[in-house]
């Protein structure tokens, strides 16, 4: 199954390591960050498992609820965490999808047949309140994600959501951001009182 950007992101029922949750109702109001792991006590997995712990604040800043999935089972998980704690000096506190039969992870199109028909690739899944998928990565097994662009991804959704805007190539938070073509110019008077740049028609920046 592919899920795309726009899509509402498919409900489940699962055990975690912080017991059973139902997708749907476990989201809750917050925004996901839902990602898959090839296997338990892999190196590259227990670094970027550490590291989501070690920036669970950022997450809760940004109301947004990490969620795991690894293709192993819950004791597998629970036996895992003491390891990612020990070596990555942290204490993980976030659920871990137990998925040992792939069904979360063929629903979600985690598993790439090419590499490996058991174990799911590295899949991120920014996923909205209304628990709309906005946003999709896939990295390959041996290559651990980007935590600073995912917490930035995070930042534009969020922004842009709230301030009707666009963001532009290696936007941070504080930077000049850019009025949606979709947005006539009277519109925009009255949207951005602040005025902006117009560097050409379909490309006008602007301060939020």
């Amino acid at each position: 199954m592919t899920i795309r950007i726009g899509e509402v992101a498919p409900d489940f029922k699962v055990d975690t390591t912080q017991g059973p949750i139902q997708f749907h109702d476990w989201v809750n109001g917050s925004w996901v960050f839902f990602f898959s792991h090839p296997a338990d006590y892999t190196p590259v997995c227990t670094t970027e498992m550490g590291r989501t712990s070690q920036l669970l604040n950022e997450f809760e800043k940004r109301n947004c609820k990490p969620l795991g999935l690894s293709t192993d089972t819950v004791e597998e998980h629970i036996s895992w965490i003491d390891d990612v704690n020990q070596t990555q000096n942290t204490n993980l506190t976030f659920p871990i999808v137990a998925d040992p039969d792939l069904s979360i992870a063929k629903l979600y199109g985690m598993i790439h047949p090419s590499v490996s028909e058991t174990t799911a690739v590295r899949s991120v899944f920014i996923i909205d309140p209304k628990k709309t998928v906005r946003l999709t990565m896939t990295y390959p097994m041996n290559v651990g994600r980007n935590f600073d662009e995912i917490l930035r991804v995070i930042d534009a959704l969020q922004l842009a959501d709230a301030k009707r805007v666009a963001l532009p190539a290696d936007w941070r938070p504080g930077e000049k951001v850019i009025i949606p073509a979709s947005i006539s110019d009277e519109e925009a008077r009255d949207i951005f009182p602040q005025g902006w740049k117009e560097l050409r028609p379909y490309l006008r920046i602007t301060e939020v």
